[in-house]
């Protein structure tokens, strides 16, 4: 457990409690609702605790909870009323907050409890698209500011990618032999899947035929598809990688393999802004995410 982060500064629980580090500061001062640490220097620190505490003080603050009120709580008594709200709140921002919650302590049980929570009132897609994406748009300011590390990150993802594996499973039967094939991949060195495997799950629910080779390929490994004579859609996501340097290079190498073919190559992703301006020979569509290209399928 040595690579999860234990200690926190006030900018960092700012950017993960969407509270102000000045209202953090009069909470702290005013309610003695979080006791940080110093160091040598006297610049304030926080712990997983302190985390902790703040996300559940927000998610009671925001359902009618007056500070006041809460500082009187005992910590058994914040965490008891926050695992309440969890369980009969059906709004989106203490779903997400919840999530956020369930990160940082590594708590499955809390994750799928709010999940189960909203499949009560919403489908797996709407959660998926008002819930999870809001909440992973959230991880990714996060990473910027530098406040998140990877095992919070891999945990939670691991979670939701369960989840859209679950949900895709159920949905087999419904492929039609007469609707397109779909070969789902990332390019050498990506990873990040989530967004690729929302969109397998999508085109499955639409009847498509897919096969999703997941993460990290060459494209030299896709010569058994590029030489079948079946129409294949290739669908890729470029979140990190290629390198910005290495995308134009990378779009016309797929040119080149797909000129003569049926075959159509689809990329999702802010990396695809690189090449909007060229004209390709092959049949190439880029969507700068997968909620955009869905809204043309």
């Amino acid at each position: 457990m040595n690579n999860i982060k234990q200690d926190f500064t006030i900018k960092d629980l700012e950017n993960i409690s969407g509270i102000k580090a000045h209202t953090i500061r009069i909470w702290e001062k005013r309610y003695n609702l979080l006791v940080p640490k110093r160091t040598e220097t006297n610049i304030r620190y926080y712990s997983n605790e302190n985390l902790r505490k703040l996300l559940n003080i927000v998610l009671l603050n925001n359902n009618n909870f007056k500070i006041s009120k809460i500082a009187k709580m005992s910590e058994d008594e914040i965490i008891l009323k926050s695992r309440e709200l969890t369980s009969t709140s059906s709004l989106h921002e203490d779903a997400v907050n919840s999530f956020k919650i369930a990160m940082f302590q590594f708590d499955k049980l809390l994750f799928n409890t709010t999940y189960n929570k909203l499949l009560q009132k919403k489908t797996f897609r709407e959660i998926f698209k008002e819930v999870f994406i809001p909440f992973l748009t959230q991880i990714g300011l996060l990473w910027q500011t530098e406040t998140l590390l990877p095992a919070h990150e891999h945990f939670i993802s691991n979670l939701i990618a369960q989840k859209i594996l679950t949900n895709t499973e159920k949905l087999q039967y419904n492929i039609s032999n007469t609707k397109k094939n779909y070969v789902l991949y990332l390019p050498e060195n990506e990873i990040h899947e989530l967004g690729l495997l929302y969109l397998n799950y999508e085109l499955v629910l639409r009847g498509n035929r897919t096969i999703y080779l997941g993460q990290s390929l060459p494209l030299s490994n896709l010569d058994y598809f590029f030489k079948n004579k079946k129409e294949i859609c290739f669908v890729t996501a470029m979140t990190v990688k290629p390198y910005d340097e290495k995308v134009v290079d990378y779009f016309q190498e797929v040119d080149g393999i797909l000129k003569g073919t049926n075959h159509q190559f689809i990329a999702l992703g802010t990396k695809t802004q690189l090449v909007k301006h060229l004209n390709f020979e092959s049949e190439i569509d880029v969507y700068n995410s997968v909620l955009d290209m869905l809204i043309e399928l």
